[in-house]
């Protein structure tokens, strides 16, 4: 039986920290779900489809990781349905640093109240990769900034091409 892990976030953009959980993952998971949260109460730059379509070019284009090993979906539901919908029982989470803990540590223990079966494992980035965030990506593009050292060359264009 194949062993899958769902690594949930928004994605928005996706950034070199969010890769760096991605290729860990792979190297312990035979299948990485990743799945792009379209929930009704965040402000997106990008709307779904075109996160799932920068993500897609990000890994698949730019980097060309192995599309048999990764999954790529939008989803609207809790994170547990997701494991459920594809037979995992491993949510992946990336930690930047200390101040992630906190609630990264009490939404783990709402999945697991949600579904004692579901196990969530804190996977770090490299240490060069901690700092980035999408917000701080976001905020350095808007204002003309230098990105390259933050996430790939299709993503810089679809933010460029956003804020022109």
């Amino acid at each position: 039986m194949s062993k899958v892990a769902i690594y949930p976030g928004t994605f928005d953009p996706i950034t070199f920290g969010h890769i760096d959980v991605i290729k860990k993952a792979l190297k312990l998971f035979d299948n990485v779900v990743v799945g792009l949260s379209d929930g009704n109460n965040k402000d997106y730059l990008f709307n779904a489809d075109e996160r799932i379509e920068i993500v897609k070019k990000a890994l698949f284009v730019d980097l060309k990781l192995d599309k048999k090993k990764i999954t790529i979906v939008i989803f609207k539901s809790l994170t547990t349905d997701l494991c459920k919908k594809y037979k995992s029982n491993i949510i992946l989470r990336g930690l930047r640093a200390v101040s992630d803990f906190e609630y990264e540590f009490q939404l783990a223990g709402m999945n697991r109240k949600l579904n004692n079966n579901i196990e969530t494992i804190f996977l770090m980035s490299d240490v060069e990769n901690q700092i980035i965030s999408s917000k701080f990506v976001k905020e350095i593009v808007r204002l003309k900034g230098d990105i390259k050292k933050f996430t790939t060359k299709s993503t810089i264009k679809s933010l460029k091409e956003k804020y022109e």
